[in-house]
């Protein structure tokens, strides 16, 4: 019997002892958290959005800005045979698949045209495609020159890429070794061509290659690459550090050796009369030609006779 007892009297201790636990942690109030420990986490929560959303709108404008200055189309829908020129269609800097990545067209100068030793490379603007320069390749033949013109990567029928000035760059150096080293074309006797943000490519080029004849830069652009930070969205990210294009003038144009001659739309009525020269024009310490052309139905005259002409100085084989 005493045993019994004992068992009873430890058990019955126990559940006082339970009982006691659980009424003493019913009673005990419930943990709290400090309230600048929530302020301080809300505002995190706040900064890290803001930063993950500044770094998305930077991300679509490093991807997206390209289209400001540049605006490739695919489809051609004109050839140099809609203006009667005879044509062939090239491809050059083939990838590894042996693929070309660029297109474009080779016009052959006339049988006896004055200027058919020396051919044109034509380096056009960045609206369009090759189907929108038959007209310009059309005064180059008419010139008497041969002209290779071609699409860059993005345009037309050419490999796909997003367009740029290194890419740009590239391309246009592929051209140069297409016509030197397959059409075995020499150097002396080839002329850059270029127009609109062409001719700032073309006078890239021309100042890294004293070996060419000579350079035709029609009316190039003085600051492309202010259509990036002219942009509303270029205010809220570092358009600066994002966009590599600049298309620097002044760089090439105090090292260029070979001549060149420089087209631009005269601002008054009779071209050349009182126009003041473009500054990247003096600049130049080479041979250098500056024409106005007047917005009329005389610019295609006042072109060729000043192309001509200018052809006619240049130091090329004949």
């Amino acid at each position: 019997m005493p045993r019994k007892k004992s068992a009873s009297q430890s058990a019955s201790r126990s559940a006082a002892l339970r009982a006691g636990r659980a009424a003493k942690g019913a009673s005990a109030p419930p943990p709290t958290v400090p309230g600048s420990w929530l302020a301080a986490a809300v505002g995190l929560a706040i900064v890290a959005a803001a930063v993950c959303a500044w770094g998305t709108l930077c991300l679509l404008f490093w991807q997206g800005s390209w289209q400001l200055l540049y605006h490739p189309t695919a489809a051609i829908t004109r050839t140099p045979a809609s203006v009667g020129l005879p044509f062939g269609a090239v491809g050059f800097a083939a990838t590894e698949t042996g693929e070309p990545q660029l297109k474009g067209w080779w016009i052959p100068a006339a049988p006896g045209a004055p200027h058919s030793s020396v051919t044109a490379l034509y380096l056009h603007g960045p609206d369009g495609n090759l189907g929108d320069t038959v007209d310009a390749l059309a005064r180059l033949h008419e010139a008497g020159l041969n002209v290779l013109a071609f699409d860059y990567r993005g345009y037309g029928q050419s490999k796909f890429a997003r367009p740029s000035e290194a890419r740009w760059r590239e391309d246009a150096e592929s051209a140069l070794r297409y016509l030197t080293a397959t059409r075995h074309i020499a150097a002396n006797s080839i002329v850059l061509v270029g127009r609109d943000l062409g001719a700032n490519l073309a006078l890239q080029v021309a100042a890294a290659h004293p070996e060419l004849a000579g350079v035709v830069l029609h009316a190039p652009r003085e600051e492309p690459a202010s259509v990036y930070f002219r942009d509303p969205r270029a205010r809220l990210v570092p358009a600066h550090a994002l966009v590599h294009d600049r298309y620097d003038m002044n760089t090439p144009a105090a090292s260029l050796r070979i001549p060149s001659l420089w087209f631009y739309w005269t601002p008054k009525l009779f071209p050349g009369a009182g126009n003041d020269e473009p500054e990247i024009f003096k600049i130049v310490t080479a041979p250098r030609v500056l024409t106005w052309l007047p917005t009329t139905s005389d610019e295609e005259r006042y072109y060729q006779d000043a192309l001509s002409r200018w052809l006619d100085g240049l130091p090329v084989p004949r």
